[in-house]
């Protein structure tokens, strides 16, 4: 009896001591120009190290169902049992947040309940306070807007969430203000449900959140090369900022675009996934040479390991806040990777495929990488278990003076396959004197240096079916990702490299590169030395030509004569490695290109000028100029290079 008046008072005392702690979040309200959210506590008594508050939304979640959390101990004066944190301002999940502040004993630690690093997460035990709702002022405003290519030259696409289904419209025009000259097209609208996920945590409560609803507007008519001005939204409820871009131009002599893979999403609390601040640092060089182009249109591509959701639906709500000052006002393309699709029933698991495709999506099986965005063409496959079809797997344009095709590594691409077929007629079809130069880009790669030995047999199915149609085709650039480091190979076939320069006329093999540093920071080490296997040292193999460490992305430039592909570092914004490849096209004063045949370029390549048969003496001087041009251009570029660049280079950390 006496122990039983004692647990009773033990009791009674705990919750009189929750009582007197308070926890707030201001504003209660968010508008668009709040940036922060404080979260402030007071008379928390005998404070603990692990003492945390979790973040929900809705506010209807249960203790254990928590976005994530924030240490206590990030305040300097959390020993007192008062303090603060601040977010910064967390996207709009179409519902209020609430945060929620617990006691974390060590000795309940479980490693049976786990974050992506293995970490034990909190279990939602012992809540000793809980804060009002923060809401959004307008919960249906037009969010996470991001533009890419139509089927149509002269078309742009524009899709963005909101908190309903009810009718959304762009407006767009050529004059910043709206008015004359502007049009109005409705937005189609789709969203998905918890039971379309495939597996958990995406159809689990844990992962699960409403999606909202995804528009889909298509502005036609534009004129080739010209700055269009839009919003999207409506008047009852609401109107997104104005955006603008640079329509797509397929007649323009130059070519610009941003690749890179595998960048993930940052995200300022401790979660079940690991997130990347360098994400932050991608999006932000980025910017600043999007910025720098002026009125010269560009594009970005990313392909494949999205915003690494893992089933998680919140994190894309994290990614496309992330993207949006890039993505509203250039075109942004993916390609489909196994962060958006593997999951153990995927129809297509050949037996070489076994220990594969696994678990990566996280359950998601394509559904949210296929409604949130939408590309060119109309690859699908169905998922097998009812839901809505995986979209956006393989699909080609032109883009000035370059045609870029994405394929799916994920799904079927052996011969026979429609994805085979389709790369296979795609590339037949390529306009070499408009688009002299082709990029084709998957996520896993062909090539790699890394040791990722799970992918070999993958590899090993791409080098026997898909190879033969880069070689045979005169594919300029091959990109990859998945491997989170940058490797630049030597134009390359079966191994076997043609062509050991920086700078080089096309030379009938693809240059490899693998470009899946945009952000996600886990990476496996580079293949060891067979005959040193306990001595720490990662070889570069003669045909891998560079490879860094370094998180980034590339640029290329192109027009009809070169491509140039610069690998640009996130610690300084700086170009680490180059590569130019020339097309054997010159144009003459008519815009007409001529081919390249037998001159000497720096790389030793040789190359003819085929002309119009003139009279001796004129065959003579124009002859003479060349030699004399050709001769100071090479000394000009030995100099160059050996000032800047070296053919093979190590920038490992």
């Amino acid at each position: 009896m006496l122990l039983f008046l004692l647990f009773l008072l033990a009791a009674g005392e705990a919750a009189a001591a929750a009582a007197a702690t308070t926890l707030t979040a201001t504003p209660a309200k968010l508008t668009q120009s709040d940036r922060e959210i404080t979260i402030r506590w007071s008379g928390l008594p005998d404070p603990d190290g692990l003492d945390y508050v979790g973040i929900y939304s809705p506010p209807t979640s249960s203790d254990r169902d928590f976005l994530g959390y924030l240490f206590l101990n990030g305040s300097a004066t959390w020993r007192t049992g008062a303090g603060e944190l601040t977010l910064p301002r967390l996207p709009n999940l179409r519902a209020p947040y609430q945060f929620r502040l617990f006691r974390w004993p060590a000795r309940e630690y479980s490693y049976h309940h786990i974050d992506h690093d293995g970490n034990p997460l909190p279990h939602g035990r012992h809540r000793v306070a809980a804060s009002g709702e923060v809401a959004f002022d307008s919960p249906s405003r037009p969010d996470q807007v991001h533009l890419s290519f139509a089927d149509g030259v002269d078309e742009m696409r524009v899709m963005f969430v909101c908190g309903d289904g009810g009718r959304r419209v762009v407006r767009y025009g050529p004059a910043k203000e709206e008015g004359e000259g502007w049009k109005e097209v409705a937005a189609e609208v789709k969203t998905y449900e918890q039971k379309h996920m495939c597996d958990s945590p995406a159809n689990s409560s844990v992962g699960w959140r409403d999606p909202g609803f995804v528009f889909d507007g298509l502005m036609k008519g534009l004129e080739p090369g010209r700055r269009y001005f839009y919003k999207v939204g409506s008047n009852s409820s609401g109107w997104s900022d104005t955006y603008s871009f640079i329509s797509r131009d397929n007649e323009a002599n130059e070519t610009i675009a941003f690749l890179f893979g595998d960048m993930g999403t940052y995200i300022p609390y401790n979660t079940y996934v690991r997130t990347q601040d360098e994400s932050l640092s991608t999006v932000k060089w980025i910017l600043r040479d999007i910025q720098a182009l002026g009125d010269k249109p560009a594009f970005i591509s990313h392909i494949g390991d999205i915003s690494y959701a893992r089933g998680y639906a919140w994190v894309w709500d994290h990614f496309f806040n992330q993207i949006e000052p890039i993505a509203a006002n250039t075109p942004y393309h993916v390609c489909i990777g196994n962060h958006e699709y593997d999951w153990p029933l995927q129809p297509w698991k050949p037996w070489w495929a076994t220990g594969i495709y696994g678990t990566d999506g996280g359950g998601e099986c394509g559904i949210p990488y296929s409604v949130k965005f939408r590309m060119p063409g109309n690859s699908f496959v169905p998922t097998g278990n009812g839901a809505p079809d995986t979209r956006n797997l393989y699909y080609s344009f032109d883009s000035g003076v370059v045609h870029f095709v994405y394929m799916s590594t994920e799904t079927n691409f052996v011969q026979g396959s429609d994805q085979y077929n389709f790369i296979k007629a795609d590339l037949e079809k390529v306009n070499r004197s408009r688009t002299p130069f082709i990029v084709f880009q998957g996520h896993r790669p062909m090539y790699t240096s890394s040791n990722e030995a799970r992918d070999f047999a993958h590899r090993q199915q791409m080098l026997q079916n898909l190879e033969p149609l880069l070689v045979t085709y005169k594919v300029t650039l091959a990109l990859w990702g998945h491997v989170h480091r940058y490797e630049r190979f030597c134009p390359m076939k079966n191994f076997q490299c043609v062509n050991m320069s920086s700078s080089f006329v096309y030379p009938g093999a693809p240059v490899h590169l693998v470009i899946g540093m945009g952000g996600q920071d886990y990476q496996p080490f580079w293949q060891p030395r067979k005959d040193h296997p306990d001595v720490p040292v990662y070889p570069q193999p003669e045909r891998s030509m560079y490879r860094g460490g370094e998180f980034g992305y590339t640029k290329l430039v192109a027009t009809k004569e070169k491509l140039t592909l610069t690998y640009i570092g996130n610690h300084d914004g700086q170009v680490h490695d180059m590569v130019e490849i020339f097309s054997g096209q010159v144009s003459n004063n008519n815009g007409v290109p001529e081919v390249i045949d037998d001159t000497k370029l720096s790389t030793g390549v040789s190359t003819k000028l085929k002309i119009p048969l003139f009279s001796l003496e004129i065959v003579g001087s124009v002859m003479f100029a060349l030699v004399l041009g050709f001769s100071l251009g090479f000394l000009i570029r030995r100099k160059k290079e050996a000032a800047q660049w070296t053919p093979v280079k190590n920038e490992e950390t």
